[in-house]
């Protein structure tokens, strides 16, 4: 835990999940600046209305707590983060609103501030469905690391919001500010976009935030092409389920199994509803969930999780997030239930599972992937 110093005060704040040694802050420069900036220009008052998108784990709303903020996520990580940072600091739950990527607010907002999204699709997203929430006098203000601001980025600005400008950079942070151009016309989001799965007659829907939107990535591909099936499966957990197309085709290949969709992403758990809902129709049972890894399921009472482990979470790279992934794979597992792998081969994953589970096996591989499997 670290402090958070603005002119709007100091804070207490912490990442999430919360790991011992943890070597990352909550917060980076770029929100430093936006907080610096709202300062000394004096732009929020008391009946300031403020919205903010993408707020990691609520280092802004937690600054700006004292005006009442409305904050947008996508991510079940960045909500959890908050609260807990909320808590730690004797802050109000009441004196933020959180609302996810799939349920903007309805009214016209003041100050509008945006951490800029990773991903080109999510922001173009965003900032269509931001568009109807400002007039022509909301400041719009968005903030990143200047290795996450590009050319594309600033048109998109351009195209949806208005003319855009830039600031110097800033202990490696930037800020844009466009101008809300209101005769600009207000496209539709092309998103969800859809694809047909090939092999089959189903058709997947994306939301914005979900990865591999346009196509199926080859891990899954792979990943598809073995998947099990057998009578012995009742309870599956499509762990980091994406768009579901894992859970999708398990359910398939298992047809009395009921299904467990798992995601940090909103959005990914939304695409994985609409899509096991276009393939099966409502009589067919199964369960969607966001959350961390598997926090919240019961303790040995899955026979199956399949997995594809991302390689990043929060926009912080490694293997923590598969290794959490596995140890709670264990504990929900019934004795005897499997956890099953897919990663690229050089990851070493199997080494990680002889050490949690005692056992790990190879169900097949090929140049670049590898299926492994273990036993509880």
């Amino acid at each position: 835990m670290e402090t958070l110093s603005s002119a709007f005060g100091e804070f207490q704040l912490s990442r999430f999940p919360r790991r011992r040694k943890e070597q990352l802050r909550a917060w980076d420069a770029a929100d430093e600046y936006i907080l610096q900036h709202l300062s000394e220009n004096e732009l929020i008052n008391k009946h300031s209305k403020i919205l903010i998108v993408n707020d990691q784990f609520g280092a802004l709303a937690i600054s700006l707590h004292q005006f009442h903020p409305e904050s947008i996520s996508d991510s079940w990580l960045a909500h959890a983060g908050t609260k807990e940072n909320q808590t730690d600091n004797r802050i109000s739950q009441e004196d933020i609103t959180l609302h996810t990527s799939l349920n903007y607010p309805k009214q016209t907002f003041d100050i509008v501030l945006i951490k800029v999204p990773k991903s080109l699709a999510m922001l173009e997203d965003q900032l269509i469905r931001l568009k109807p929430l400002l007039t022509q006098e909301s400041t719009l203000i968005a903030g990143a690391m200047t290795k996450a601001i590009h050319t594309s980025t600033l048109k998109l600005f351009e195209k949806i919001i208005g003319p855009t400008k830039t600031s110097l950079a800033k202990k490696k942070a930037r800020l844009i500010f466009p101008a809300i151009d209101k005769s600009l016309e207000i496209t539709n989001s092309p998103y969800p976009s859809t694809y047909k799965l090939e092999g089959t007659q189903y058709q997947i829907s994306n939301h914005a935030a979900v990865f591999s939107r346009d196509s199926l990535d080859i891990g899954t591909r792979f990943f598809l092409q073995h998947l099990p099936a057998t009578d012995k499966y009742e309870t599956i957990v499509d762990l980091g389920c994406g768009n579901g197309v894992v859970g999708l085709i398990a359910a398939e290949k298992n047809p009395k199994a009921v299904i467990n969709f798992v995601d940090e992403s909103f959005m990914a758990v939304d695409s994985a509803k609409i899509n096991f809902t276009h393939a099966f129709g409502p009589e067919r049972t199964a369960i969607f969930t966001p959350t961390d890894c598997l926090q919240g399921l019961t303790k040995n009472s899955f026979d199956l999780v399949l997995n594809n482990p991302p390689f990043h979470q929060q926009n912080v790279v490694g293997d923590f997030i598969a290794q959490q992934m596995f140890h709670e794979s264990y504990a929900v597992l019934k004795k005897g239930g499997e956890l099953w792998v897919i990663g690229n081969r050089h990851l070493g994953y199997h080494l990680s599972l002889k050490k949690i589970f005692g056992n790990c096996t190879t169900v097949a591989s090929n140049r670049k992937f590898i299926i492994l499997r273990a036993s509880k």
